[in-house]
């Protein structure tokens, strides 16, 4: 729909175009040629005629205007001219020139549909290194309030910088790789080419393609090589030992037999447990760059995971408590791998603490964590405290390290792996949070994870506070 020109321009047109028939009617006038009768109706009709002539010339106005406003304009409805531009025999140029400008913008806009739908991310650069435009994929990796701004402010790498730059002076495409470090480490293989669109806005073109999954998926295999071959080589030696003393000497000892056979189970639980953590740590990193989007219910998760332990602990008659503050929001995670980290935790206090004791879980919203994670809405807390013998402070900083063990011999006599606070680490890694560790010699330990919130509050009814005086 066309805008009408300002009232003001359209009464100024009509004016400028009435006064020449307005002053030949009034000459008529005066030299006697028309009666009062005449003159007024020769100066009504000059009007009328004057605002037909008016509205089509501003018809042919808006359209031309329209056209030349813009591509976009242009393009939303096609334009068309009238007799004015037919009277004066310039209305098939026009029409040519309002396709030719119709044609254009449906090309930039499938490119720019293109653009946008490119899974990789892709940069435009201007010659200064300003970011001019970014598709999607780009935006969702290093944001959209670089636009407009150095690269540096969006991907501060020296060597990406630097090819960039050589590009830029004219220098042929360059190719390389980089790496991000935080939040999570990301490998990315770059592409600075120079643009050939004829748009001189656009004096480079940065395409990235993560490479994250096949430089982890290949560490993974070197990893679970060197460590399996080292902590499986012990189980293994035992039972092949074994089975060659049952095969030889004690082929016919019954009660050997039995003890051996017991021990050979043993070891072959603790390869089988070795192997399922080493398995469940390497899908965990293969996706830690890929942060969660769900939403979790961490009162109604912790007390399944309390419901799954509770045998484990009678075992050691200790009893395992949550305490829940109220107002407590849900988390945004992935639910799985929460239940695996606190089973992970909780079974590690009824292992090493001393039996008889409680092992607390205690859940709080926290405003902010250690390193300000979660956002808006805070972070949910959760910390699991037990009445142990403590830690040395000189082994905390290592204990997420995988087969770190502060006692070996006890560790394997409980059949621990070394990996457990190993896979914890990495899944509160991808879910943008923070793992706090605090332990007292003689008095126990705080294994804290603090997890971004979401701003809905958990319904009151599967909340209930047992303890209003938390943190």
């Amino acid at each position: 729909m066309s805008t009408p020109l300002p009232l003001l321009r359209v009464i100024a047109l009509g004016i400028l175009l009435a006064l020449p028939g307005a002053l030949g009617v009034i000459g008529l006038w005066g030299f006697g040629a028309l009666g009062s009768q005449g003159l007024a109706l020769g100066l009504l009709g000059v009007l009328v005629a004057a605002g037909v002539l008016g509205l089509l010339i501003q018809r042919e106005a808006l359209a031309l205007s329209r056209m030349l406003q813009g591509p976009d304009s242009a393009a939303a409805t096609p334009v068309r001219f009238g007799p004015i531009a037919r009277l004066v025999g310039a209305a098939p140029a026009l029409d040519q020139l309002s396709r030719v400008l119709r044609g254009r913008v449906a090309g930039r806009r499938a490119a720019e549909a293109i653009l946008q739908g490119l899974p990789i991310p892709l940069l435009l650069l201007d010659a200064e290194r300003r970011v001019i435009r970014l598709n999607r994929a780009a935006g969702e990796l290093v944001g959209t309030g670089g636009v407009g701004r150095d690269l540096t402010a969006s991907l501060r790498h020296p060597a990406l910088v630097q090819a960039v730059d050589a590009v830029l002076a004219g220098e042929a495409a360059r190719d390389l790789e980089f790496s991000l470090a935080v939040p999570v480490e990301r490998h990315f293989a770059a592409h600075v080419g120079r643009s050939t669109a004829e748009l001189p806005e656009i004096a480079a073109i940065l395409t990235l393609n993560e490479t994250t999954m096949a430089r982890r998926a290949e560490q993974m295999r070197a990893d679970f090589v060197a460590n399996a071959s080292h902590e499986l080589r012990t189980p293994l030696a035992t039972l092949l030992g074994f089975v060659e003393t049952l095969r030889g000497p004690a082929k016919d000892d019954e009660s050997a037999r039995e003890r051996f056979l017991a021990i050979m189970h043993d070891q072959a639980q603790r390869m089988a447990r070795l192997v399922n953590d080493l398995l469940s740590l390497s899908r965990i990193e293969l996706f830690e760059h890929s942060p969660p989007t769900g939403e979790v219910d961490l009162a109604e998760m912790l007390r399944g995971v309390i419901d799954a332990l509770k045998p484990q602990a009678q075992e050691r008659q200790m009893q395992l408590v949550l305490e829940i503050a109220p107002g407590l929001p849900g988390a945004i995670g992935d639910e799985d791998q929460l239940a695996q980290v606190f089973q992970n935790l909780i079974v590690n206090a009824i292992k090493y603490a001393r039996a008889g004791t409680p092992v607390t879980l205690r859940v709080w919203h926290a405003q902010s964590s250690p390193s300000l994670v979660g956002g808006l809405a805070g972070a949910v807390a959760i910390a699991v405290i037990d009445r142990g013998e403590g830690i040395e402070r000189r082994h905390l900083p290592r204990l997420t390290e995988r087969f770190y063990r502060i006692d070996a011999a006890r560790s394997r006599q409980l059949g621990g792996t070394g990996l457990g606070l190993a896979i914890v680490k990495h899944i509160v890694s991808r879910h943008r949070g923070q793992l706090t560790i605090e332990s007292e010699v003689g008095e126990g330990s705080v294994f804290t994870i603090y997890l971004p919130a979401i701003a809905r509050q958990i319904p009151a009814a599967t909340n209930p506070a047992k303890n209003p005086a938390l943190p």
